[in-house]
């Protein structure tokens, strides 16, 4: 028994095992070519005739369109925004939520020099004057928009023509709150981000 791929357009469309004469079994206009022994191609694999024979490879990853390619970047850059920063040895969120709270209190720093609150960081409570107030409002928004400015960046990859699937991962604030506390800094695989 002998494996033959029959091949249209490049990429593998059947396979048979025969043990005869394939070329005497179909049409002469169906291209049937022998596998060569060790590989063991599937649907859909690419099929090229070399200078030594047929070589088959799987096939290359789907290409996305720049509109998707931009979607998985804003999601990453969400994802990274939310990963936290430490300021004065605080580990402190950089959620949306978080952000949210401590403009306001930002706010209230800045209309008053005596404001004081309790803020609570993933390492419990700790009470902060408006100095330590403004200076986590400057960390939390020069993190956030590292991180924008990091989308940016791959945007313009993209429109460029340069941008390979490897940068997604690349260029990105540090991220520290996870590593203060130990955490993985990427979640699971499965786990679902909601951008807002």
């Amino acid at each position: 028994m002998r494996l033959y791929a029959w091949v249209y357009e490049g990429i593998v469309r059947e396979l048979k095992s025969i043990a005869g004469d394939i070329s005497k079994m179909f049409p002469a206009v169906f291209v049937w070519v022998p596998v060569p022994d060790g590989v063991v191609p599937a649907l859909g694999w690419r099929a090229v005739k070399g200078a030594q024979g047929w070589v088959f490879s799987p096939p290359s990853a789907p290409d996305r369109t720049a509109d998707e390619l931009a979607k998985s970047i804003a999601d990453e850059r969400y994802r990274r925004e939310g990963f936290g920063v430490v300021v004065d040895g605080l580990p402190i969120d950089t959620t949306r939520d978080s952000q949210s709270l401590i403009a306001g209190m930002a706010v209230s720093a800045l209309m008053d020099a005596g404001y004081r609150c309790n803020f609570k960081t993933s390492a419990g409570f700790v009470e902060l004057g408006a100095v330590q107030i403004l200076a986590v409002s400057s960390a939390v928004r020069a993190h956030v928009q590292a991180c924008f400015d990091r989308e940016k960046a791959l945007l313009e990859a993209i429109e460029a023509g340069e941008f390979v699937d490897g940068m997604l991962t690349e260029g990105w604030p540090v991220p520290a709150l996870p590593t203060v506390l130990g955490l993985e800094p990427d979640p699971p695989a499965d786990h679902k981000l909601e951008p807002q």
